[in-house]
């Protein structure tokens, strides 16, 4: 199974932490979250997704960003969760 779950990433947030929901003007929920890494090279990306991926407990490869790479809206799908894992883990969007 492969979920798909918005996410709004802050760059050298000074920590990895998923912080809640929030919801676009169209109303559609994204999860935020930040990462130490600087926005270089891709290593924010990379941090978002191991991030993501530990949380979840599964592989790094089971985690990409599917669109939004270069800004700060991403759209990730993540191989081997289903959306229950998603809210147990994340909660749900408010």
């Amino acid at each position: 199974m492969t979920v798909r779950l918005a996410v709004r990433l802050t760059p050298r947030g000074g920590r990895n932490a998923s912080e809640g929901w929030a919801r676009d003007e169209k109303g559609q929920p994204y999860l935020k979250a930040r990462v130490a890494a600087p926005p270089v090279e891709g290593a924010a990306n990379v941090a978002l997704e191991t991030m993501i991926a530990k949380a979840l407990k599964v592989s790094r490869g089971s985690v990409r960003i599917v669109a939004g790479d270069q800004s700060r809206l991403k759209i990730l799908e993540i191989d081997g969760v289903a959306q229950d894992d998603i809210d147990r883990v994340f909660g749900r969007p408010t």
